[in-house]
Formats: structure tokens, C-alpha cells, sequence
């Protein structure tokens, strides 16, 4: 019975892995055959070149995908998470002999987070485009309105985020079931007429046509790069559905259908030449070409999803580690802490894909844009994938070359080639990047100036509640918990309290909150109390950065460690920051002042945390910094 019901949960992971993971790297198909042998590549279209490149594309697949992610990568879990968060984490502590090179590792990984958003755009605005456009094989009339339904389908896909994707979800994976299934018919009609372009398996017509290309290869291999977008996908969601699932999902039906698909948009290119237009919708007999722009357009919003998704979570993990400041979190579903929603992002995101879309008008255009990003991020994969190797696995230094070097050398030719479309629209994604880049990093490095400047003006915490304990002052018979984010001196809240009140509680709480680059602290260990002077006790309470904040379920931990709190009977003092910039060796003045915007339009501690309203007390201070 135990093994029937864990066949029953995994091949739930399975199907459910097959919607999410695979969206975006399985509507590949749609586009990248045709720029591969778009006029703009210069690639011949002939039945020597068609072998060759679908050759390159399935032995690209299988090195890019099989080997280094499905079976390299994914070993790399940071306690069951993936994604490059993850992996810096892990690379991070493995590798870090020194605070610099710590400090080094941090930031390549969180540029590669930072490109992460760029793909996020790229994706919906390319995958949905790509899909609509199989309207103008059915008639050319329907040309002028290919951006407006796909403008229509995006705006519709953001609205319906706040709802969350529990119920979209559970659709998710038999609807790109048929699209896969559908890959391969499609495919093998088309192998049937023309089986000679089975000889794509051999990896010496692959060898042949990167030979033959010369250095114009690197045109040739910026357009192949299509093919693989979204295999960082399969790490960065390993948390939601195990190892297993994605590698059996993978080997068992989306790589055969990937391959069948590309010898079969190969096989007809070489019997009609002039389906060059849009080789993927030319594939079906014309009845059937209207079901299939629907279910392409389905299978094209599931992948915008998950990467959307993959958005949401990849911020919350940011705000967590003290990448970005606070911003509003829903959660969508009772049972999934995962399934979270973030208006601030959605908005974002949203204006970002319709000014790409707008801005670009079709899939040809934005192909041009799509790959730099994405293969920088697979660079800083495989990079810290080396720390990995090295330093946690502990693996001879040979080994550890050998494990990543090959894909090192595939990642760098990848990043060279996709450069070479800078000027096409490469700059977008980059641009972008660069930007939240700039942000996370400005974000950290104001908090660590602020964090100074608190723990220089502000008085010792001991001497100043010893002195205070020992004071006839009124006592509250409540309990004041005061978050700081320095327990070491007195809460600007408490002063304040004590200021214009003239009051203090009887039991008070100096609460921190520690966010750990590790996805997940146990029950056991999310609180540590430590009692300080008759009335005062010290708090922290311990969160990775995939756990969800919840301050009182935290409290409530307390008692087992012999402080028992009456959430009833508690006020949450908070002090609010109102940033200064101010002349001196911290940041850069511009630096300095959007560091202060950020903070001003920073979400409230005490949704973030969970805070029940009608407790909260919050007392502002101004901060020069």
C-alpha cells in the first residue's frame, strides 16, 4: 500500500513537474528553427546545413540539459532547494576562505538573479508572440492584429496572478501532456516523408557543420541558443518537485519530443524550403492549424507562468537576504507557503513584457533580445557549480575541472555568440539586469551603512536597561516586543516609549529577525531567547530565505525555552527610518538618495511580518547615512 501511494505522489511531481518546469524550454520549437536559418543568420537553407543544425541542436540539448543539468546540477541541492539563490548559498559557504571572496561569490550570484528578471520579460513576450503568429499561416489578413491579441493575452495572464495558480496549476501539466504529444506526432509525420534527416543523431554532422561554419558560427550558434532557454528552470524549481520527477519527466517524454520536433520542422524544410516562414504551424494540415495556435498559445502562457511565478519567489528569496526592501506578499493559498502573488512585481513585470512586445512587434525581433541574458545566468551556474564541486564535494581539483570545464567552454561560446546581437536588442535584457542589479546592491550595502550609523548613535543595550531595571518608573502589565534589527543597542522605540509616555511594560521583548542563506530553518531552531536583566529578554528568531515570516507563530516558540508570551496581552513597537543622505565615504550621493527612495516606499515591517494590526506601534527617527 506505502509503495502504491508513493508511485501515486511521484507520478503527481511527474505530471506536475512536466507543466511547470518545461514550459518555457518546450515552446522552443516555435521559433528557433526558423532564426536559425533566417536571413540574418546566413546559414544555407540545404539538405547538408538542415542535418547539421538540428544535429547541434539535439547534441545541445543533450550536453546543455542532460549532462549538466539534469544529471550535474541538479546533485547540487542546497537541503532539497535549487535555483542560483541556492547555489550561491551553497558555493558560498563551501568556497568563502576569506570575507572578500565571499563577498565575490555573493555578487556573481546575485547577478545572475539579477538576469533572472530579464528572462522573466523575454519569455511571455516571445513565447506568446511566437504562438499568435501561427495566425498569419491561416490567412495573411490576420497579420495587423498578431500584437493586439497578444497584448490581450498577457494583460489577462497578469490579471489573473492575485488569484494564485493553485487551480490554474492543477491544468498545468496534462495540457502541455497533449503539447509534448503533439511535438512528436507532428514530428514523426514529417520524419516519414523525409527519414534522412534521422542522420541529425550522428554527432559527426554536428562536428561538420560547426567546422564548416568557421568563426561565422558564433551567428549560427546565437540562434541554436534558442533551444535551450529555460534549462535553468529545471534547477531553480527542484525545491517544488524533487530530483526524480524532472530527470524521469526529461529523459521520458520531453527530450524525445523536443528531438522528434526539430528532425521534423528539419525533415520539412528539406522537402519545402519555402515553409521557412514559419516551419513550426507549417507542419500541420491547414484544418488543424486553428487548434493549434490555441494550443500553442496555452502551452506559451503556461511557460510565461512559470517564470512569472519563478519571479514572485525569486524576490521574496531577495527581500529575505537583504537584496531588496519590503514588499507586499499575498499568499494565494492556504496549504502551499510556495503559491505567493506580488502586485509591486506583477505591475512591473507587466509594463516591462508590453513595452517588449510594443517595442519589438514579433518574435523574429525579440529572438534578438533573447539568449544573453539567459546564458550569462548558465555561466554563473557553472562557475559556482565549480566552488560546489571543489570545495563542498570536496573532489580532486582535476575532477572539478573536468565536471564543469567542458560546460564552461560551451557556456562562454554561447555568451560570445549571443553578444553578437547586442545592438538587435541583446541590450534589453542587460539593461534590465543591470539596473536590479544596481538596486540589490545599493539595498545591501545602505542597510550595512544604516545598521552602522543606529549602532553608533544608539546607547549599549545592557548598562542602559540595567540602570533602567533598578528605576521605580510605572510598568504596563503588557508585553512590549521591540524588533530591531541591532540587539546590541536600545531600540530607538524603547527611548521613545520611555520619552513621551513615560512608561515602561513589565515584560519586554528585543526582538531580531535573522534571515540565513540556507532555504529552510527547522521548527527547533526558528527561536533562541535569552534572558538579560529582571523584565528584559532577548529574542532571535531564525528564518531561511524560503520560510514565511510570521512573527507570533514565532513568539509562541518561546515557551518551550521558559518564556511564555499572551499574544494577547502584546504591543509590537516598531521604529520606522526616514533615511537622510548626507555627505561622506558610504555610497555615491545617487546611490545614497535611492537608497532613501527605496526605503520610503518599502513595505510595513509589520505586514511583512505578520503583525496583527491593532498591536502595532511604529515611531519614526531620521537616520543620516
Amino acid at each position: 500500500m506505502l509503495k502504491s501511494s508513493s508511485r501515486e505522489s511521484l507520478a503527481a511531481l511527474t505530471l506536475g513537474a512536466l507543466g511547470v518546469v518545461y514550459g518555457d524550454i518546450g515552446t522552443s520549437p516555435l521559433y528557433t528553427v526558423k532564426e536559425v536559418f533566417s536571413p540574418a543568420t546566413g546559414v544555407p537553407l540545404d539538405a547538408t546545413h538542415l542535418v547539421g543544425a538540428v544535429s547541434v541542436i539535439f547534441w545541445g540539448l543533450m550536453m546543455v540539459v542532460t549532462l549538466k543539468y539534469v544529471l550535474l546540477i541538479l546533485r547540487a541541492d542546497n537541503r532539497g532547494e535549487g535555483g542560483i539563490m541556492a547555489l550561491t548559498a551553497l558555493a558560498a559557504h563551501a568556497a568563502a576562505k576569506t570575507p572578500h571572496q565571499r563577498t565575490v561569490l555573493l555578487l556573481t550570484g546575485v547577478l545572475g538573479a539579477a538576469l533572472f528578471y530579464g528572462d522573466s520579460v523575454i519569455t511571455p513576450a516571445i513565447s506568446v508572440l511566437s504562438a499568435v503568429e501561427g495566425l498569419e499561416v491561416v490567412t495573411p489578413v490576420l497579420k495587423p492584429y498578431v500584437v493586439p491579441i497578444s497584448v490581450t493575452v498577457l494583460i489577462g495572464l497578469f490579471a489573473m496572478q492575485r488569484f494564485g495558480t493553485g487551480v490554474v496549476g492543477k491544468l498545468f501539466g496534462p495540457i502541455i501532456m497533449i503539447w509534448f504529444g503533439v511535438l512528436a506526432a507532428t514530428g514523426v509525420l514529417q520524419i516519414v516523408q523525409q527519414p534522412a534527416v534521422l542522420a541529425a543523431l550522428n554527432p559527426l554532422n554536428a562536428l561538420a557543420f560547426v567546422h564548416s561554419q568557421g568563426w561565422h558560427l558564433l551567428v549560427a550558434m546565437g540562434a541554436i541558443v534558442l533551444a535551450f532557454t529555460g534549462a535553468e528552470a529545471l534547477y531553480a524549481d527542484m525545491g517544488h518537485f524533487g530530483k526524480k520527477p524532472i530527470q524521469l519527466t526529461w529523459v521520458g517524454l520531453v527530450l524525445p519530443a523536443l528531438t522528434i520536433n526539430y528532425m521534423g520542422q528539419g525533415a520539412l524544410l528539406m522537402r519545402d524550403p519555402s515553409a521557412l516562414e514559419n516551419p513550426f504551424f507549417r507542419m500541420f494540415p491547414p484544418v488543424w492549424l486553428i487548434p493549434a495556435v490555441v494550443l500553442a498559445t496555452l502551452a506559451t502562457v503556461i511557460a510565461s507562468q512559470a517564470v512569472i511565478s519563478g519571479a514572485y519567489s525569486m524576490t521574496k528569496q531577495a527581500i529575505q537576504l537583504g537584496l531588496l526592501p519590503r514588499l507586499q506578499v499575498h499568499f494565494t493559498s492556504a496549504k502551499e507557503a510556495g503559491q505567493i502573488y506580488m502586485p509591486e512585481v506583477n505591475r512591473a513585470l507587466l509594463i516591462a513584457v508590453l513595452l517588449a512586445v510594443l517595442g519589438f512587434g514579433s518574435s523574429s525581433a525579440l529572438a534578438s533580445a533573447y539568449g544573453i541574458a539567459v546564458t550569462i545566468t548558465m555561466l554563473i551556474t557553472t562557475i559556482l557549480t565549480f566552488y560546489v564541486v571543489r570545495y563542498r564535494w570536496n573532489y580532486p581539483l582535476w575532477v572539478a575541472l573536468g565536471s564543469t570545464g567542458v560546460f564552461l567552454s560551451l557556456d562562454v561560446l554561447l555568451v560570445i555568440s549571443c553578444s553578437l546581437k547586442f545592438w538587435q536588442g541583446g541590450w534589453f535584457p542587460l539593461a534590465m539586469g543591470l539596473a536590479i542589479f544596481v538596486t540589490m546592491s545599493t539595498w545591501k550595502r545602505g542597510r550595512e551603512l544604516l545598521l552602522h550609523s543606529l549602532r553608533n548613535d544608539d546607547p549599549e543595550l545592557q548598562p542602559f536597561i540595567t540602570a533602567l531595571a533598578a528605576d521605580s518608573i510605572h510598568r504596563a502589565k503588557r508585553t512590549a516586543v521591540y524588533a530591531v534589527a541591532n540587539p546590541d543597542t536600545v531600540p530607538q522605540a524603547l527611548m521613545h516609549n520611555l520619552k513621551h509616555n513615560q512608561v515602561l511594560h513589565e515584560r519586554n521583548i528585543i526582538l531580531t529577525v535573522v534571515f540565513h542563506d540556507v532555504p529552510w530553518i527547522p521548527f527547533e531552531e526558528r527561536v533562541q531567547v535569552t534572558p538579560l536583566v529582571a523584565g528584559f529578554w532577548k529574542v532571535q528568531v531564525n528564518y531561511g530565505f524560503k520560510n514565511t515570516p510570521d512573527i507570533p507563530k514565532a513568539l509562541e516558540l518561546c515557551s518551550a525555552q521558559g518564556l511564555a508570551i499572551n499574544l494577547f496581552e502584546t504591543s509590537y513597537f516598531l521604529s520606522r527610518e526616514t533615511i537622510v543622505p548626507a555627505h561622506g565615504s558610504g555610497m555615491a550621493r545617487w546611490r545614497e538618495a535611492l537608497f532613501a527612495l527605496m526605503s520610503r516606499n518599502a513595505g510595513t515591517v509589520a505586514g511583512f511580518f505578520r503583525l496583527p494590526n491593532n498591536c502595532v506601534i511604529e515611531l519614526g527617527t531620521r537616520v543620516q547615512i
